[in-house]
């Protein structure tokens, strides 16, 4: 695999604030190491949080600077996309002053115009966020097919000059060609196991090899450009219980605090039964509805209009096994900025013992 390893750098983008960083470590200062994506990030199929691509990355920088102490943050969450990371990237990332921030939404992002804009967002707010944090972005892939959303966001990184490492090129392009099985590092075709993690991060720790070989160069950070898309998404707002005016008819707010990434289903609203209703005004052009879909069957239907005109159903049940889904539903996309009224309705209801519709949170851009 080692020309595949090479060749999974796919823009080498500019390296200026990792070595800025890496010097940084070299003299004993401590860092941040920080990563942001889906289930392949938080480390799905890896037996043990460890075992991860992102702890072995990590680990890599507490190995080459034993000097600085490394602070480890974790904040993938299965089955999300780059316009639910963009809405959270604040609250669980930036405010913790990462140093270096690694991301991928490659696999759950659609190879499509609107998740290039949505991912552009992010990278636009991170990359230009206050601390100046290092951006790196890791491209996963399906396994059998190829397939990810790596064209459209590595347009969008190669931008701002952002590197970019593939699994594609370093690991699929492999699997392609007869040098590995991906049956001995995935048994889904997209979740690594402890090897296929090991991968990843040699992927990454390849990478990361190259600039410390380099880090005394002198190398000057590009303009920051204007952006690629159009850019609808940089300062998107996540709003749950108690942050925006909410009118209640049958639904009940959630009140119960959370506790960490994955304590997912709190501070949102709940509904049951046939006509349960809740009502929202929000200033935006582009909005999303982010509620539970359950693997407990059946759940309920409920129906979104924005001032008064039926946009779609929302509906809570999971067809997937491999538990609930934090489901992102777009609504609006480019349109009018001005105050909207949005209700949901539930229009197909379940009784006591049913599983509830849960509400989570509404994203505005």
């Amino acid at each position: 695999m080692e020309e595949n390893e090479k060749n999974s750098l796919v823009n080498r983008g500019c390296w200026s604030r990792l070595k800025a960083c890496m010097r940084r470590a070299q003299a004993g200062e401590n860092l941040i190491i920080a990563f942001l994506g889906g289930s392949i990030t938080q480390g799905s199929a890896a037996t043990s949080d460890e075992r991860c691509y992102a702890a072995l990355t990590w680990s890599w920088w507490q190995e080459k600077f034993p000097k600085s102490a490394m602070t480890y943050i974790n904040a993938g969450i299965g089955g999300t996309d780059s316009l639910f990371g963009g809405a959270r990237a604040e609250k669980d990332v930036l405010s913790k002053n990462p140093d270096v921030i690694f991301v991928d939404f490659t696999v759950n992002d659609k190879a499509d115009v609107f998740y290039q804009e949505t991912f552009e967002g992010l990278l636009r707010r991170i990359y230009a966020s206050e601390g100046k944090p290092a951006v790196v972005v890791l491209n996963n892939v399906f396994y059998d097919s190829g397939y990810s959303a790596q064209v459209f966001h590595n347009l969008a990184a190669a931008r701002y000059g952002i590197p970019c490492v593939s699994a594609r090129e370093g690991i699929y392009e492999a699997i392609r060609r007869g040098n590995l099985q991906a049956e001995e590092l995935t048994a889904d075709f997209l979740h690594p196991n402890d090897r296929g993690h090991r991968l990843l991060a040699g992927l990454l720790t390849d990478f990361l090899e190259e600039v410390l070989k380099d880090v005394d160069s002198p190398e000057e950070e590009g303009e920051f450009l204007g952006p690629l898309t159009a850019n609808a998404y940089e300062k998107s707002q996540r709003f749950q219980a108690g942050q925006v005016q909410a009118q209640l008819e049958g639904f009940q707010e959630d009140t119960r605090p959370k506790e960490g990434y994955y304590d997912h289903f709190k501070e949102g609203w709940i509904g049951r039964k046939k006509g349960d209703r809740i009502t929202f005004w929000l200033r935006c052009a582009n909005l999303a509805v982010q509620y539970r879909k359950s693997v407990r069957h059946p759940a309920p239907l409920a129906k979104i209009t924005v001032d008064g005109q039926e946009m779609g159903i929302l509906d809570g049940n999971f067809e997937e096994t491999w538990g609930d889904c934090l489901f992102l539903q777009p609504i609006l996309h480019h349109g009018m900025n001005c105050l909207h009224e949005v209700e949901i309705e539930i229009v197909d209801g379940v009784g006591q013992e049913g599983e509830p519709f849960y509400l989570m949170s509404l994203i505005c851009a």
